[in-house]
């Protein structure tokens, strides 16, 4: 079992940046895939930001160029460094991680992940 618990959220202008933190924990070994996936009331949950053990990361079209995904695999963390912030990003970001080894093609696949955290808040408005 992994428990995830995610930190960062915020209320922010467009423009503006921040940092989630997801801190894992209760597995004796590491998760082998982490992502960041959201959902905005109304819309259905939508990966984000996927890595892996290897390091591939996967990004959905809409974050690309704008988000970075990293992990500290000695601490046990993940991040996601939210760059040029837009209202469309207003969401409940969600941490999600498996055990399983997971190919760079499925790391956005919200079904792929058995652990979920429950979730921080951004919103971006002026």
């Amino acid at each position: 079992q992994v428990r995830l618990v995610e930190s960062g959220g915020d209320s922010v202008q467009p423009g503006g940046s921040l940092r989630l933190s997801c801190q894992a924990s209760g597995s004796a070994n590491p998760t082998s895939s982490m992502a960041w996936s959201r959902q905005a009331p109304e819309k259905e949950r939508e990966g984000v930001a996927g890595i892996n053990i290897e390091g591939q990361t996967n990004y959905a079209a809409s974050v690309q160029g704008r988000f970075t995904i990293s992990r500290d695999n000695t601490q046990k963390t993940l991040y996601l460094q939210m760059n040029g912030l837009r209202p469309e990003d207003t969401a409940m970001y969600f941490c999600a991680a498996d055990l399983r080894a997971t190919a760079w093609a499925s790391l956005l696949r919200v079904d792929r992940y058995a652990f979920w955290g429950q979730g921080t808040q951004v919103t971006v408005s002026s």
